[in-house]
């Protein structure tokens, strides 16, 4: 896993069970835990001012105004001396008639500048470069009044002097000014910002620069707490060394010896141990949502296959309705063709009778002519007869078909309740994933409750506790994959701008890189 620079958390990371955490036994390393703070320390009941405060408040607004109005007319006095002296030397330096406008540009540049660096630091995005550029128009302003002296300026040390304390006061105000505003951004941070002493550069400066170098790369602000750390770190070796002797570094186990190679990434010894626990409960977390989604991916598929198995019913039905119906008009025809031939019998019998009346008729004059009328007659009742027959074949046909379609009618509705049947069975299924899915997602609600409750009793910064919940929200919902988080979500959810949403989110990354996990137990 590869580690970039990591921000250190103000605080240890939350044992589990509530629980500090420490080195195995008695006699090895242990890291002492922080007690808790008590009611007392944690909620300080708010009283009335008293008259002390009162007056403190008084000549705090008293001194304030002194210096904003001094400051304004310590400005004034300075751009004023030196716009004569700029506009003549602007005239020397044949700029023309730009030359009274050239004193005001410099001038108002200056205070645009400063004013520009104080804003950005109130907005919490300061940039070194504004302020620099300040201080250079600043010293500009003073070699351009020094060189309009006349000869050189080394010729009136004193006169060159004079041009630069004005200037110079208006510099030190400036940068007065600047720290109140930077120490104000601090506090509504919540940033513990203290630089290292000068008293320690003098006195170890090796050291003492080993000591900013890692402030710097582990982005702490506080010096006290860097020198905790580092203290804590120390007695946590010299434990270490303690339980093994000599060679304890080879004889540790590889756990125990966390603490010491992520020290270069400004982990504490306490978060330091808690790695392999934090992965091991991120890896099951992950298992449990490969879970739920395989759950749902596989009850998804089954509703698909039901779906598709209703419309593939639905079809073979309709198919089956239109086979009975084709066969219903069968039966229909059949039935007329056997009423045509029950018709055709009765005209055979008729034309039998007519027949036998004109032999009897004309028996005696013509009984040949009767019996081949006789005859044809007897052939057409025959035809007829065998007509009736085919008839009667057709309908005997037709009924066999009607009753094979009522069966496959019956054979469909009983494939249909088999159908609903097993629909009923995939939304149960569905249901019991929905259910595991809630249970999965209550766990995690629950996971983010303690991780507050954890986060408030370490009495963490507003910007650790909003670096974490970005931290958690990435690695549930994003897989530990920082970048997919849309800024946009950052700054809605914590009202932020968006740059401050970037560095929220690259601290998370780091964070996440380091081996910070949800956690579930605390």
């Amino acid at each position: 896993m590869k580690l970039a620079t990591l921000p250190r958390a103000s605080a240890p990371a939350a044992p589990v069970s509530g629980a500090p955490t420490a080195v195995p036994d008695a006699a090895g390393p242990a890291s002492a835990p922080r007690p808790p703070a008590s009611d007392a320390t944690r909620s300080v009941p708010e009283t009335a001012p008293s008259a002390s405060d009162r007056a403190a408040r008084r000549s705090g607004r008293a001194l304030t105004a002194v210096a904003i109005v001094g400051g304004i007319i310590l400005a004034g006095i300075g751009f004023t001396g030196s716009y004569n002296t700029l506009r003549d030397l602007a005239f020397d330096r044949g700029f023309g008639d730009f030359s009274y406008a050239f004193p005001i540009g410099i001038d108002a540049g200056i205070v645009v500048l400063y004013a520009l660096d104080l804003f950005m630091i109130r907005r919490h995005t300061p940039w070194p470069l504004v302020r620099t550029v300040a201080h250079l128009m600043t010293v500009a302003t003073i070699v351009f009044n020094a060189a309009a002296a006349p000869g050189p300026v080394t010729a009136d040390p004193i006169g060159t002097a004079m041009h630069g304390v004005i200037p110079v006061l208006f510099i030190v105000a400036v940068e007065a000014a600047r720290r109140l505003f930077v120490r104000a951004s601090d506090d509504e941070l919540g940033c513990d910002v203290t630089t290292v002493p000068l008293a320690r550069w003098v006195l170890s400066p090796a050291r003492t620069a080993a000591l900013w170098r890692r402030m710097k790369l582990w982005n702490t602000s506080s010096y006290q707490e860097t020198v905790e750390l580092e203290q804590e770190r120390t007695v946590y070796a010299a434990m270490l060394q303690r339980k093994y002797g000599r060679g304890w570094r080879r004889r540790a186990k590889a756990d125990e010896l966390l603490p010491l190679t992520m020290a270069k990434y400004g982990l504490t010894v306490d978060e330091a141990l808690a790695l392999p626990r934090q992965a091991a409960e991120a890896e099951q977390l992950r298992a449990e949502q490969e879970e739920v989604l395989e759950l749902e991916a596989q009850a998804r598929a089954e509703r698909r296959a039901a779906e598709r198995r209703m419309a593939s019913i639905r079809t073979e039905r309709d198919i089956r309705a239109a086979e009975i119906a084709a066969q219903a008009d069968e039966t229909a025809a059949s039935a007329q063709a056997q009423a045509t031939v029950t018709e055709a019998q009765a005209a055979a019998e008729a034309q039998a009778r007519i027949a036998l009346e004109a032999a009897r008729a004309v028996e005696s004059a013509d009984a040949a002519e009767a019996e081949r009328r006789a005859a044809e007659a007897e052939q057409a009742a025959s035809e007829a007869r065998a007509r009736a027959a085919e008839v009667n074949r057709c309908a005997a046909e037709a009924e066999q078909a009607a009753s094979e379609a009522k069966r496959r009618a019956a054979d469909n509705e009983r494939q249909a309740a088999a159908l609903a049947a097993e629909k009923a069975r995939a939304e149960a299924d569905a249901a019991e994933a929905k259910r595991r899915a809630a249970e999965v997602r209550a766990a995690a609600a629950e996971a983010e409750l303690r991780a507050v409750e954890a986060e408030d009793q370490l009495k963490l910064s507003p910007r650790e506790r909003a670096v974490r919940k970005v931290a958690r929200t990435v690695t549930a919902r994003h897989a530990g994959q920082a970048d997919q988080l849309p800024l946009e979500a950052i700054t809605e959810a914590f009202g932020v701008s968006l740059s401050t949403a970037s560095e929220y989110r690259k601290e998370a990354a780091a964070l996440i890189a380091g081996g910070y996990r949800i956690q579930k137990e605390y």
